[in-house]
């Protein structure tokens, strides 16, 4: 069987260059190791906020190493040095509109300054590439939604829709710990039991 292979990017100019540590990967494999139950294999990559640097590290994740998602996390903001979306879109094969539309939508429940996010969604192969924010509370918000006091999904995060999305280019089966994230597909998509 073919086993999900998943990369990860922190783009921050102070912590790859040691001023403080990353924050951004160690919550992505702390939020992953929670909410799949599918096997999966992780390589990660902190660099700069600079466009080059990530549109390289992004081909290496996808082109040599075959991963078949790969979360950013960082710098998708207005400011001059928040280049990832940009250096996303530059190395895409198609846009995935849903995905930020869905990041934005979560994010603007807890602060409006979430319209200032550029995150993306592309596909690059056959791989899936989600721009997330830098924030590891706001990363698990997006990634899970919403959720009310009894812990009901009022908006999902887009991580509901990543395994399907996965299936449809070819990918390993993910499935997932729905207490965590209940991951969508329709029932001709089921694997079966």
């Amino acid at each position: 069987m073919n086993t999900l292979k998943i990369g990860l990017v922190s783009t921050s100019d102070r912590a790859s260059s040691g001023v403080y540590q990353d924050l951004g990967i160690p919550a992505l494999t702390e939020w992953l190791g929670s909410a799949l139950s599918s096997p999966y294999t992780l390589s990660s990559r902190l660099i700069s906020d600079d466009q080059a640097s990530i549109e390289i590290a992004l081909k290496e994740l996808v082109d040599i190493e075959g991963c078949h998602l790969v979360l950013t996390t960082g710098g998708t903001g207005p400011a001059l040095r928040d280049v990832t979306p940009d250096a996303t879109l530059a190395i895409a094969d198609r846009i995935m509109p849903g995905f930020g539309e869905q990041m934005r939508q979560v994010s603007l429940h807890y602060v409006p300054t979430a319209i200032l996010s550029r995150q993306v969604g592309v596909i690059r192969q056959q791989c899936l590439i989600l721009n997330l924010p830098g924030q590891p509370k706001s990363i698990k918000e997006t990634l899970e939604g919403v959720k009310d006091a009894a812990g009901k999904v009022i908006i999902n995060g887009v991580f509901a829709a990543v395994p399907y999305c996965v299936q449809l280019l070819e990918g390993p089966y993910i499935e997932t710990h729905p207490e965590v994230v209940a991951s969508f597909r329709p029932k001709s998509a089921l694997k079966p039991a």
